[in-house]
């Protein structure tokens, strides 16, 4: 493995963790959007999903978005019948949005995209290092 693999490696995990940043944030975003129309679902929280990849070309693995979903759970009921959106027995259906797992998801791709940059700044440092030896 050479230093732009390294680098490639290294990038493809920080586009797979800024997107995963992306999704929590829409989520936490949307934490109390409802329907506007009696029984209408709120918002859906969004899920992401990654898989691995080969490189055809080099033959390093690294990691995509494999799909973005929306996760299937129940929505919560509220009960709020002034609402716009609540049903004939006044509860309104609230998003199945949990602000403390979007926040976790948030530590922890900020701390992997964290980790994938430091890789990127070593790999870079060590390169820029051989080129200063050859130079010599």
């Amino acid at each position: 493995m050479d230093f732009s693999d390294t680098i490639g490696i290294s990038a493809s995990g920080m586009r797979v963790q800024s997107a995963r940043l992306r999704i929590a944030a829409e989520n936490l975003a949307n934490e109390e959007t409802t329907g506007s129309t009696p029984g209408a679902d709120p918002y859906r929280r969004k899920t992401i999903t990654f898989k691995d990849e080969v490189d055809a070309a080099t033959g390093v693995s690294t990691v995509k978005v494999k799909e973005i979903g929306r996760d299937p759970s129940d929505f919560q009921l509220k009960y709020d019948p002034s609402h716009p959106a609540a049903d004939d027995k006044g509860y309104v259906k609230m998003p199945n949005v949990n602000s403390m797992v979007e926040i976790m998801d948030t530590h922890d791709a900020q701390h992997s995209y964290e980790a994938n940059l430091n890789t990127m700044q070593i790999t870079r440092s060590m390169l820029t290092r051989s080129i200063n030896l050859m130079k010599n």
